[in-house]
């Protein structure tokens, strides 16, 4: 037999046969001077350019579609804000848009994104902070007899059994040195603002939703009721030439005439109900209700539109939530440019572990158990077959392609607003054309009648006269329907009561936290605590 080879103690108050490979590991060493090269390490700089807003495009010094009388220092104050449909001035439409901010689903869904948004920066801004984690182990274990020695490669000759209770704190932390950590934590930012914006885009775009179809409605019930006014007026009508036919005095082709003008009116009131139908079912929807339990009740009167001022176009930069989110993932994907630039450079990592460790569970408890182990490491990136530069050719593709649907997004913005523009003061010269055209139409039908009573005219000249002042009023009620959407849309080109009040500074470097909150009291009751500043 082999004499037995002495223990050797591990340092931590552990003993292993000898040659074992725990027996022979290097005791930690302390680095007095640790500290202060930790305090130095932790000012490190932050690869990566840093960002600036790109010019989106040129701006003109005012919109086309303005009036000629327009002031420049006005619009700020009667810019509708908040509750813009109340500029309408309509209880139903302010109760419609009261349900669909508390129940339609879509919102509901961008608050729970946002939230999402919010929680990933949370976990990024996690790696900021030391890492610390406790854990407990306990391994009873036997080394065998033919272990090899690392010193010889003899075999250890005899076997142990023996217990190990293992309580250890372990502790890392990486130094930042390159900025990785703190552009992973901008992006984050960023993209959380354009997950804040994205809510703020789909809110109006359901608001403006609701007022759209609420007007459509309304349109669609004027149309109707010029129908049913027409129906009655041609059935009496239908019924004179039937009894001017019995007289002997009228034909048989003007009973048919006037009864295809009194036909062909009746027809189109179905399909104007089924159109008012789809509208309603599309508001229960939009109102978060099922269609059978939704109605809106019928209103002949539409209100008129307001004039919505349209301020200048550089105003639009901070009204309009979607170009706002199109620029903040502009600069999350910049500091993404940063990340990928800091996988380039070495990292640093210090690694800590303190604890208890004994062979008994009656002495791990003891002063004597205790132990520690406190190092750093470094890690070289030497070879990745490309994967490096790959990496951040790809995130400065993906920034110069958010720049350019930036830049789209504000062209788009202008031609809105343009059109929009150019709807309001074009559809109120067209309604007041119609109007007078409306009343010469009915002064038309008027003298029309009246000869044909007199016996001067046959019936076709009343037929012309009713389909044209029919044609006439539907058009009407028609612009004066098209006037409101063309309201409603110009409140939401603008961006309606949505305001950047972060605009000014905000832009010029890197977020902070507290910034994400905007306007809190405007969001679903059930979300207002999303928007709670860090």
């Amino acid at each position: 037999m082999s004499a037995r080879t002495p223990d050797q103690d591990d340092g931590r108050g552990r003993r292993f046969p000898a040659g074992d490979a725990r027996a022979a590991a290097p005791r930690p060493m302390y680095f007095p001077g640790l500290s202060a090269v930790a305090l130095a390490l932790l000012g490190g700089c932050s690869v990566g350019p840093d960002y600036q807003r790109p010019e989106a495009t040129t701006i003109p010094a005012a919109y086309s579609g303005q009036s000629g009388g327009w002031k420049v220092a006005q619009p700020q104050a009667q810019l509708p804000k908040g509750e813009w449909w109340e500029t309408f001035g309509d209880p139903r439409l302010n109760a419609l848009e009261a349900q669909a901010t508390a129940s339609n689903q879509q919102l509901k869904a961008a608050v729970q994104q946002f939230a999402e948004a919010r929680a990933t920066l949370e976990s990024i801004r996690g790696d900021l902070y030391p890492g610390l984690a406790v854990s407990g182990q306990y391994t009873r274990q036997r080394i065998s007899a033919n272990s090899p020695l690392t010193t010889t490669g003899n075999a250890v000759g005899q076997s142990s059994t023996f217990n190990d209770y293992l309580v250890p704190l372990d502790a890392s932390y990486e130094f930042d040195l390159w900025g990785r950590v703190r552009r992973s934590v901008e992006s984050a930012q960023a993209q959380a603002q354009a997950s804040a914006d994205d809510l703020e885009a789909v809110r109006l775009a359901v608001q403006a939703e609701v007022a759209s179809d609420y007007f459509a409605v309304q349109t669609l019930d004027s149309e109707q009721a010029v129908l049913r006014s027409s129906v009655e007026v041609f059935s009496k009508s239908h019924g004179l030439t039937v009894d001017r036919r019995a007289g002997g005095v009228a034909t048989d082709l003007e009973v048919a005439q006037a009864e295809t003008v009194l036909k062909t009116t009746q027809a189109q009131l179905p399909e104007v109900a089924l159109t008012r139908a789809q509208y309603e079912h599309a508001l229960a929807l939009l109102t978060g209700r099922t269609a059978s339990q939704f109605r809106v009740p019928e209103s002949t009167s539409p209100a008129a539109p307001p004039v919505i001022p349209a301020g200048l176009p550089s105003e639009l930069l901070e009204r309009r939530p979607d170009i706002s989110a199109a620029e903040r993932r502009m600069a999350a994907a910049n500091a993404g440019i940063g990340v990928a630039k800091a996988a380039f450079f070495p990292s640093f990592q210090l690694s800590g572990l303190a604890g208890l460790d004994s062979i008994n569970s009656g002495s791990l408890l003891s002063a004597s158990s205790g132990m520690w182990a406190l190092g750093p490491s470094l890690t070289l990136p030497l070879f990745e077959g490309g994967r490096l530069r790959a990496g951040l050719s790809l995130a400065t593709a993906n920034y110069l392609e958010l720049v350019a649907n930036y830049r789209q997004t504000v062209l788009a913005a202008f031609t809105e607003v343009e059109d929009s523009l150019a709807a309001q003061s074009l559809l109120s010269s067209q309604y007041e054309a119609e109007g007078e055209a409306l009343l010469a139409a009915r002064k038309q039908l008027e003298l029309a009648n009246n000869r044909y009573r007199d016996g001067l005219v046959t019936y076709l000249e009343v037929a012309t006269a009713e389909s044209t002042e029919l044609n006439i009023e539907f058009s009407t009620v028609q612009i004066r329907g098209r006037q409101l959407a063309a309201a409603v849309n110009l409140v939401k080109s603008l961006g309606g009561g949505w305001r950047d009040p972060n605009l000014n500074g905000r832009h010029a470097g890197a977020p902070s936290m507290g910034e994400l909150s905007r306007d809190a009291s405007s969001l679903p009751e059930s979300s207002q605590d999303l928007r709670a500043k860090t």
